[in-house]
Parts: C-alpha cells; sequence; structure tokens
C-alpha cells in the first residue's frame, strides 16, 4: 500500500492528463462558436456600426441598368476556354431560357435543368471547362456582334466547372483485427491527402487533379441600392459589374457554391465517359447573399489561421443543415399546436353558446 502523500502525487499528476483529455473534444465546438460568432458580428457590425458618410451627389451615384420585374433571357455556354465568342456553335449552347422575371419571387423566376455531358480527351487529362453564362433584356441578343446588340441591355459572367484539389489516393494499413495471415495483409483505405498530416519522407508532395463540379447555382441578387463608385461595400465590390459608359451597374451574379459539398465532386480521368449537370437559375435576396459571404469569408480567415482544415468546413455546413431542419420542424410543431388551441377555444365557445 502506497503511503498517502505519494497516492496523493500520483493523483495530482493523474489529473493534467485528464484535464487534457477533456479539453481536447472542445476544440472542434471551440472552433464553430468562433466561426458563428464572427459571421454575425460581421454582419451586424456592417450593418448598424459602420461610420456615416457624408450625402453625395445623387447625380454621382450608381444605380441598377435592370428594373424589378423586368424580363430577361439567358444563354448558358460551355467551353474549354476562359473567353468566349463562338456563338455561332451550337453544341456550345447548354441551356436557354427565355421570359426570366428579374427580382420576382414565384415558380417563374426559377428554372432548372438537368443533363449529361461528354467530358474531351483534354479534359479527362486535368483539362480545364468554362461556363459562360449570358443574359439579356428579352427580344435582345448576347453576342456583340449581332447587329441588334444593346451594350445596355446583355451582360455575362463566366465561372469555373472544374477545380483542381489533391488527389484521393489509395492507403495501405495493416489490420489489427483478424489472425495471422489476416494481419500481415494490407486494406487499401481512400483518404485525401492532407498537407498536414502527409509525410515528406514517405510521400513526397500531393498531386493536384481536377474535380468536375455537379451543381451550378446561378442566382441573380435582388439589389437596387445606389452606390458610390468610390464607396462601394468591400465585401460585395468583387462581384459587382459595372458598365463603364454610364457608371450604373448591372444585375449581380452569384455562382451559389455554398452547399456544393467536396463529396459531392467527381475526379476527372480516363475511365470517365459522361458526367451529370443539373443547373439551376433563380432570385436571391441581398440579406441572404451577404450571410453567404461572411460565413464563407470567416471560414477563409479560420483557414489562414489554421484553426480549420478543408474538410471542416463542409461539416459545418451540414451542422447548419441539421440546425435549421430542427428549427423548422419545431416551428411547423408551435404552429400545429397553437392551431389546434384555437380550434378547441372556438369549440368551448361554441358549446357555451
Amino acid at each position: 500500500m502506497a503511503p498517502p502523500a505519494a497516492a496523493a502525487v500520483v493523483q495530482q499528476q493523474g489529473q493534467p492528463a485528464q484535464g487534457r483529455q477533456q479539453q481536447q473534444p472542445a476544440g472542434f465546438g471551440q472552433s464553430i462558436t468562433g466561426i458563428i460568432r464572427i459571421a454575425v458580428f460581421w454582419y451586424f457590425a456592417s450593418k448598424f456600426f459602420s461610420p456615416k458618410r457624408p450625402a453625395t451627389d445623387p447625380s454621382l451615384l450608381t444605380s441598377n441598368l435592370f428594373q424589378k420585374g423586368e424580363l430577361m433571357d439567358m444563354w448558358f455556354y460551355v467551353s474549354e476556354s476562359e473567353k468566349f465568342n463562338d456563338f455561332n456553335n451550337e453544341g456550345a449552347l447548354i441551356w436557354h431560357e427565355a421570359n426570366i422575371p428579374y427580382a420576382v419571387w414565384g415558380p417563374e423566376s426559377t428554372r432548372s435543368l438537368s443533363v449529361k455531358y461528354y467530358p474531351s480527351e483534354a479534359l479527362k487529362h486535368n483539362g480545364s471547362l468554362y461556363a459562360h453564362v449570358y443574359f439579356a433584356r428579352s427580344g435582345y441578343p448576347p453576342d456583340p456582334q449581332d447587329p441588334e446588340y444593346q451594350p445596355l441591355a446583355a451582360f455575362e459572367r463566366t465561372h469555373p466547372i472544374v477545380v483542381y484539389l489533391p488527389k484521393s489516393k489509395s492507403d495501405k494499413r495493416k489490420s489489427l483485427l483478424g489472425d495471422g495471415k489476416g494481419g500481415e495483409e494490407s486494406e487499401p483505405l481512400t483518404q485525401v491527402v492532407d498537407d498536414l498530416d502527409l509525410d515528406p519522407k514517405d510521400e513526397g508532395p500531393p498531386e493536384w487533379i481536377s474535380y468536375w463540379k455537379p451543381n451550378i447555382t446561378i442566382n441573380l441578387v435582388e439589389d437596387f441600392s445606389r452606390y458610390s463608385q468610390s464607396a462601394v461595400p468591400p465585401n460585395i465590390a468583387p462581384y459587382m459589374n459595372f458598365e463603364p459608359g454610364t457608371g450604373n451597374y448591372y444585375p449581380t451574379v452569384f455562382f451559389n457554391e455554398f452547399w456544393l459539398l467536396r463529396d459531392k465532386l467527381t475526379a476527372l480521368n480516363e475511365t470517365v465517359t459522361e458526367l451529370p449537370l443539373n443547373l439551376e437559375v433563380g432570385p436571391i435576396s441581398m440579406t441572404k447573399w451577404q450571410l453567404f459571404l461572411q460565413i464563407d469569408q470567416s471560414f477563409q480567415i479560420h483557414r489562414s489561421y489554421g484553426s480549420m482544415l478543408e474538410g471542416e468546413a463542409d461539416e459545418l455546413k451540414v451542422l447548419y443543415v441539421c440546425i435549421y431542419n430542427i428549427r423548422n420542424l419545431c416551428e411547423l410543431c408551435f404552429y400545429m399546436w397553437c392551431h389546434n388551441q384555437v380550434v378547441m377555444r372556438w369549440s368551448m365557445l361554441s358549446q357555451l353558446s
């Protein structure tokens, strides 16, 4: 039997280890709390606590070139070149929609299409592919070479359909279960190469390959604000598309990849013969758009500090979806409870009368 003093020393030495073990799981929760706190604080601070700017001459303010409810046509072209001018190539036109009302919430303003795309040999070998999305007022062409083309009536945005990420590779690990023969054999497991877990002595630098984005969501931002060109909010300035002649801006096109998770991407190689491509166009409110931007920026800040790995952002998005669904379910249960209470109250009043 150990002396009481020795037992106390052993107990004191064991307490820090237990404390460290209890503090390890708290790291992921702290990162979640920090990200949500930064995003919410940044949004409300920019809304309510931004410094008041002096009044600007209305003639110097820019405005949206399109009006609410104005009908637009859309053309969706794909090309392996970042610049596009082959409007006569029918094979490049994947999708065309007419009479889309701008900034109107309803079934007529949301369109979708699912197609199969057959990759070229260049695309299978780390090639690039771009989506060239053109919008124009109904009745106007998107081609600048067309005689009826009007610069103030058409605009376009380019978006990559292929993204380059570290290659998923097979890692052989020894099984800890089974008999002697089974224990000696290796089992191939698929894992994503991570710069932090990579041992340069054993593996070397990771190989980057191209991945296919199966979903492309095109959102037209409902924004009719009047900005001074020298005082555009910095978080939305990279997305603004100004017309050089008048200084006004075209409707903002936002390629929404917030819900495009890493596990939905498809690696491109020689064995790929066809690829799914799900397209959608629709409106998005200014508040929701800025919220997405703030969350993505907070993710980038945590990655730059090294407090978040690449896959953790997808986990947080899945967690957000779960919380959102639970919130909707609780709201539905509350409405049903209120409805039942109203019905019961009216039935009691009718019986008393």
